[in-house]
């Protein structure tokens, strides 16, 4: 009975083997330590599990669904996929009807935050994703890098309407570099004219321009802006305020800046 409470041990001093009898209760102690860490380690893995079934996937369709915490790299976006939209927090959700859920704080938000929900649809065609918001004329995309049941990643991608949107600014940089291309010494020399058209009617403002310019290209392109605008507008069912621009009183110069006053 003596012998069984005790446990043989080979051990080396001095580069010699001696063999020694030992207490089996480090054996039990530490038996009852690994067991205690397996219990501990499948619960936790029965926890996990319990918590990612709680969230709803569609397999037909993983783009559906809540997407929360997005960290944002260059050009990519990466969200995790949550329960449900957190209270604040910069979320999206994409429901099987063709809704859409933007939780956002906008763009002119600063602390503290008040987060709310923009509503809209969307549609997917392949790997874009075109969302169109309800109460805002604002058309935007992603491109889908990938998805999974944890993790989507896209790609900011500009829509059809960002493109048109796009030319005219580049027109209006064009015709404003023009504008101001020239010192002002001598307000004689400078003429204005109105650019642009508000989806209301009317022009959007009014450049100088010098007479020491090429003033037939630079009138020219002014036309094709407005014209530009226009289609523009119609295009995409512009709204802006009917705020009739008044006509400038003059023009001067300062600092040799040409200077509209009105």
């Amino acid at each position: 009975m003596t012998v069984k409470s005790y446990t043989f041990l080979l051990e080396f001093r001095d580069k010699k083997p001696i063999l020694t009898l030992r207490k089996k209760s480090w054996i039990k102690s530490l038996y009852t330590k690994f067991k205690r860490f397996f219990v501990f380690f499948f619960c936790a893995i029965s926890l996990l599990s319990c918590e990612n079934s709680d969230i709803e996937i569609n397999s037909d369709n993983l783009l559906l669904g809540v997407w929360v915490a997005p960290e944002y790299n260059q050009e990519t976006t990466t969200f995790k996929r949550g329960k449900s939209l957190p209270k604040d927090g910069y979320a999206i959700s994409f429901f099987e009807s063709g809704n859409f859920i933007e939780r956002t704080s906008g763009f002119c938000g600063t602390p503290p935050l008040i987060f709310y929900n923009e509503e809209g649809t969307f549609r997917l065609e392949k790997n874009i994703v075109s969302v169109s918001k309800t109460n805002q004329n604002i058309n935007f995309a992603w491109k889908v890098i990938s998805v999974s049941e944890t993790e989507l990643v896209v790609k900011r991608e500009l829509t059809a309407q960002e493109i048109d949107h796009r030319i005219l600014i580049d027109l209006f940089d064009e015709i404003s570099a023009l504008a101001y291309s020239q010192k002002c010494d001598d307000v004689s020399n400078w003429q204005l004219v109105a650019y642009g058209a508000k989806a209301c009617g009317g022009p959007q403002g009014y450049l100088p321009y010098s007479n020491k310019i090429d003033t037939a290209a630079f009138l020219e392109k002014i036309e094709v802006y407005t014209e530009t605008e226009i289609e523009y507008n119609v295009k995409w069912e512009i709204v802006s305020d009917c705020a009739v621009i008044s006509p400038p009183k003059g023009m001067v110069c300062q600092n040799r800046f040409p200077i509209i006053k009105y």
